[in-house]
C-alpha cells in the first residue's frame, strides 16, 4: 500500500519523486528531479515571463501533481518487475518533465484576460507541447530531448491516435503510455475527486462557450449532475479499455506487490465511483 501524500504540497510530491529516482538510479543526479519541479512551480505560479498563474479551477497544479505522483510510482513498479524495454535514467527524467508540463496548455499569456485557461480545453494538449518546447529550448535543451517530451504529452489527448505519434523507440512509447495512464488514474483516484467534479464541469462549460467549431471538440453536458451521472460510463467504457488495451496495461505495474497484489489506484477509483453513485441516488 502506498503511503498517503499531500498532493496540494509540491514539495511532498517532489520528495517522493526524488526518493524513487534515487532508488532506481543511485548514480543519478537528483537535482534534475528538483529542477523539474522548480520549473513547473515557476510556470503554474505565474513566475515565468509573459504568462499568468494557472487559473483553471480543475486543471490546477494539484491535478498535475496527482498525475506526477502516480507516474513515478508506476515507473518504480515497472522497474522492479524487470519489464522490457527498461526505462533508462534519462527517459525517466524526460517523462517526469513531460507530465509536469502536460497541462501547461491551460496557462494564459499576460493580457489574455477573458475567461480562464479552461477555454483552451479543446487545444490544451497541442498548446502544452508547444509551451514545453519553448520553455525547454530556453533552458538549452537539445531537440533530441524535447521531441520525446512532446510525444509523451500528446499521449494525454482524449481522442489521440497513438499510432500516429512518431515515437523514436519502444522505450519512449512505453514512457508515454505510462504518463497518460498516470494522468487518468492520478486524478480519478484522488480523495477529493468527487468533490472536484463540479469544477471539471465548470471547465467543460466554459470551454463549450468559447468553442467555435474547434477540432477536437469539447465534451458538452447539460449540467454538473449530468456529467457526474456519466462518470461510471466514462470509467467503464473509455478509461479502462484505453489503459488496458491502447496503453498496453502498464497500469498493472501499480499492483503492489506485482503482479498479483492489489492496485490501490484502481481500487480507490472504484470506491470513488461507488460513493458518487450513492450521492446521486440520495439526491433523487
Amino acid at each position: 500500500m502506498f503511503n498517503p501524500v499531500n498532493t496540494k504540497n509540491p514539495r511532498a510530491v517532489e520528495a517522493v519523486a526524488v526518493a524513487i529516482y534515487k532508488e532506481l538510479f543511485p548514480l543519478g543526479d537528483a537535482e534534475v528531479v528538483r529542477q523539474a519541479f522548480g520549473w513547473a512551480a515557476q510556470c503554474f505560479e505565474g513566475r515565468f515571463e509573459g504568462y499568468q498563474a494557472i487559473d483553471s479551477v480543475y486543471h490546477d497544479f494539484e491535478h498535475t501533481l496527482q498525475g506526477t505522483l502516480c507516474l513515478v510510482r508506476l515507473l518504480r513498479g515497472r522497474h522492479h518487475a524487470n519489464a522490457t524495454p527498461a526505462i533508462s535514467q534519462r527517459m525517466f527524467e524526460l517523462a517526469l518533465v513531460a507530465i509536469l508540463f502536460h497541462d501547461t496548455g491551460y496557462l494564459k499569456v499576460i493580457g489574455d484576460n477573458e475567461g480562464t485557461g479552461a477555454k483552451y480545453t479543446a487545444i490544451h494538449v497541442a498548446r502544452s507541447g508547444t509551451f514545453a518546447e519553448n520553455f525547454l529550448t530556453l533552458q538549452g535543451w537539445a531537440k533530441s530531448d524535447i521531441e520525446p517530451v512532446r510525444h509523451m504529452i500528446r499521449c494525454t489527448g482524449v481522442n489521440v491516435n497513438v499510432a500516429a505519434i512518431p515515437f523514436s523507440s519502444a522505450e519512449e512509447k512505453i514512457a508515454g503510455f505510462a504518463l497518460a495512464t498516470a494522468d487518468l488514474l492520478g486524478q480519478m483516484a484522488a480523495e477529493n475527486y468527487i468533490e472536484r467534479l463540479p469544477d471539471l464541469y465548470a471547465e467543460f462549460d466554459e470551454a463549450a462557450r468559447f468553442d467555435a467549431g474547434s477540432s477536437p471538440r469539447v465534451f458538452r453536458f447539460e449540467s454538473a449532475e449530468d456529467m457526474m451521472g456519466k462518470s461510471q460510463g466514462f470509467w467503464q467504457f473509455y478509461v479502462v479499455p484505453k489503459i488496458t488495451n491502447e496503453f498496453e496495461g502498464v497500469c498493472n505495474y501499480l499492483n503492489d506487490p506485482y503482479p498479483g497484489g492489489p492496485n490501490e489506484y484502481m481500487d480507490r477509483i472504484e470506491r470513488n465511483l461507488g460513493r458518487l453513485k450513492q450521492r446521486l441516488k440520495s439526491a433523487e
